[in-house]
C-alpha cells in the first residue's frame, strides 16, 4: 500500500527533497518513498513508479510526500517525520529576536547580498529557465541544477548569456567548485593551479579529487551541463569556461572533460585550446583522435588526465601511462564464473568502464550498458544484466520516485545481491563517491551487503574505487579501511578498477 500527502505553496530544491526521500526510506515499515515538487513530469515518474495515483492534478507549486510499505501506522509515522523535517524552519534567531524576512525571489536576494554575482537554480525543468533568464537580466552568471530543460531554452540562454558576458552552467550542472567554494556534488580539494571544465560531474568529481590526492589543487572546476557539446548548443560554456581560465593568473594548467563531443564542437575546441596560452590536458572519455602536440596534452583516463595535470602545473612532462601487467590478487574462481557485472552511481564512471573493458583492456570484451560507447551494445532491459554489464544507477528509469544513487544506496544494494546469486558473475565493479551532498557513510550502507554475498560459495570478487578525498566529510580513510576490511579490493581510481576487472576475467571461460 501507499499514502501520500500533498503540501501547498512549499517549495524545496531536489537535493534536500533527495536527501528528505533517502531518510524516509530508511524508517520502519517503508518500502519506498519520494518527496518531490508536484510538477506534472514528477506526477509521471510517481505513477510509473506506483506511488501515486491518477487523482492528482500537476501543482508546480505543491511539494508531494509519497511512503509505500504494508503498514499504515508506521506509513503514517514516515509522513509525520516528513512534515517535522520540512517545516523545522525557526522563525527566531537564537537570541529569540525575530528572523529575517525569508528570500522569495531573485531580486530579494540580490538586494541582501548586493556583492553577489551567480545564482544556483534548482527549480522543477519546466521553470528553470525562466528563473536563470531572470538572473542573468540581473548580471548573475547561473549553475543551472535543475535537469529536463528543453535543449532550445539551453541554447536561448546560452547565447544571451555570452552576450552578456555571463556563464551558464547546465542545465543538468550537478558540480562545479568556483573560487574554492563547491557547488552542488563536489569535493573538498585544496586550492591550487589546476582549472577544469567538465560537461560530467562525476568525471569532474574524479579528476579534482586525483589531483589534491596528487598533491595539486583545483583554482575552479566550471561545469557545462552534458549537452553543452552537442552541435545544437555548440560548446558554447565549454568554450567561455577554456577562455576564463586561459585569462585566470591562477590557473597554470587547464583540463578539458567530455564524453566525444560533436566533430565541429570538437574542431572548436582543439582550435580555442591552442590558444590559450597554458597547457591544456583534454580527456574525450572513449574517442580515439589524439591532438596532442604543442600545449594540447591528450588523456584517455579521467586518471590519466588528473595525473598530466598535476605534472604540468609543476614544470614536468606527463609520464606515459604504465603498460606493465597489474599483479592481480591470487582469487579462486568456480568453473563457470566469468562474467563482470558493474553498477555504478555515476553515470561518467560507467561510460569510462565501457570504454576500458570494450576498447582498450586485452582481450577486448563485449559490455552491454545502458551508457555504451557502442551505441549498438546499449541493453535493451537495463534491470536484468546479459555476459558482461555495466549499468548506471543514476539513469531516469532508476531515479523515478527514488533519490539518486549517490544518496540513496538501497537499490544498487539490492542490485548486488542479485548479481551475486547469479553463478556466471565472477567480478561486481562498483563506484563509491563521496562529498558534499552525497551518503554521509556510504561504507556502512555497504558492508553489511558484502558480508551477506561472502557467505555464499563461490562469491564474486567486489572491485571497487572511492571518488574522494581525505577533506570529505565522509573520510576518505576510514571509508577505504571499512571497504577492505570487508574484502573489497581498491583502487585509486575508476579506470584502474575497470582494467584490473577486465584482468581478473580475462582467463576465465
Amino acid at each position: 500500500m501507499y499514502i501520500q500527502r500533498l503540501l501547498p505553496n512549499l517549495y524545496r530544491d531536489s537535493v534536500s527533497l533527495m536527501q528528505l526521500s533517502a531518510a524516509l526510506g530508511k524508517l520502519p515499515g517503508v518500502e519506498q518513498a519520494s518527496a518531490v515538487m508536484a510538477t506534472p513530469g514528477n506526477l509521471e515518474f510517481l505513477r510509473q513508479a506506483g506511488l501515486v495515483d491518477g487523482d492528482i492534478a500537476p501543482r508546480p507549486n505543491d511539494l508531494l510526500v509519497a511512503v509505500r510499505g504494508k503498514s499504515t501506522a508506521q506509513l503514517e509515522a514516515a509522513l509525520q517525520a516528513a512534515l517535522a523535517s520540512l517545516n523545522n524552519e525557526s522563525v527566531k534567531d537564537v537570541q529569540g529576536a525575530a528572523a529575517e524576512a525569508p528570500l522569495r525571489s531573485l531580486q530579494m536576494a540580490l538586494a541582501r547580498s548586493p556583492a553577489a554575482n551567480l545564482a544556483l537554480i534548482s527549480v522543477p525543468g519546466d521553470y528553470a529557465a525562466a528563473e536563470a533568464m531572470k538572473a542573468l537580466r540581473l548580471g548573475l552568471h547561473v549553475m543551472l541544477f535543475s535537469d529536463n530543460v528543453a535543449l532550445a531554452d539551453e541554447v536561448a540562454l546560452k547565447r544571451y548569456a555570452a552576450g552578456q558576458g555571463l556563464l551558464v552552467m547546465g542545465p543538468d550542472c550537478g558540480t562545479a567548485i568556483i573560487d574554492g567554494v563547491p557547488l552542488g556534488f563536489a569535493n573538498a580539494v585544496r586550492r591550487g593551479a589546476v582549472g577544469v571544465v567538465g560537461a560530467s560531474g562525476t568525471g569532474t568529481q574524479q579528476v579534482t579529487s586525483l589531483v589534491h590526492r596528487r598533491g595539486g589543487g583545483i583554482s575552479h572546476a566550471i561545469g557545462t551541463g552534458g549537452h553543452d557539446l552537442g552541435k545544437d548548443v555548440g560548446g558554447i560554456t565549454m568554450l567561455q569556461g577554456l577562455r576564463l581560465l586561459a585569462r585566470d593568473e591562477d590557473t597554470k594548467v587547464i583540463v578539458l572533460i567530455s564524453k566525444p563531443p560533436s566533430p565541429a564542437v570538437a574542431r572548436d575546441l582543439i582550435a580555442a585550446a591552442r590558444k590559450a596560452g597554458k597547457p591544456v590536458v583534454i580527456n574525450f572519455i572513449g574517442s580515439s583522435d589524439d591532438p596532442s602536440g604543442g600545449n594540447l596534452h591528450v588523456s584517455r583516463t579521467l586518471d590519466e588526465a588528473a595525473s598530466a595535470a598535476v605534472a604540468l602545473a609543476k614544470g614536468r612532462k606527463p609520464a606515459r601511462a604504465s603498460t606493465s601487467p597489474l599483479k592481480l590478487p591470487k582469487l579462486k574462481f568456480k568453473r563457470g564464473q566469468r562474467f563482470i557485472r558493474g553498477l555504478f552511481s555515476g553515470g561518467t564512471f560507467c561510460y569510462e568502464a565501457s570504454a576500458i573493458l570494450g576498447q582498450g583492456t586485452p582481450p577486448e570484451l563485449t559490455v552491454w550498458s545502458n551508457a555504451p560507447v557502442d551505441p549498438k551494445r546499449a541493453i535493451e532491459d537495463p534491470w536484468k544484466s546479459r555476459e558482461h554489464t555495466l549499468i548506471d544507477l543514476g539513469d531516469d528509469v532508476f531515479t523515478r520516485g527514488r533519490p539518486h544513487p549517490m544518496i540513496d544506496l538501497r537499490l544498487r544494494n539490492e542490485r548486488m545481491l542479485e548479481e551475486a546469486a547469479d553463478p556466471q558473475v565472477a567480478v561486481i565493479l562498483l563506484d563509491v563517491v563521496l562529498g558534499y551532498g552525497s551518503h554521509p557513510d556510504p561504507a556502512a550502507e555497504i558492508v553489511p551487503v558484502l558480508e551477506k554475498i561472502k557467505k555464499k560459495s563461490g562469491s564474486p570478487a567486489i572491485v571497487a574505487s572511492v571518488c574522494g578525498t581525505d577533506e570529505d566529510p565522509q573520510g576518505l580513510e576510514r571509508q577505504e579501511a571499512a571497504l577492505r576490511d570487508a574484502g573489497v579490493l581498491l583502487t585509486e581510481s575508476n579506470a584502474a578498477a575497470a582494467r584490473l576487472a577486465g584482468a581478473l576475467v580475462a582467463k576465465l571461460k
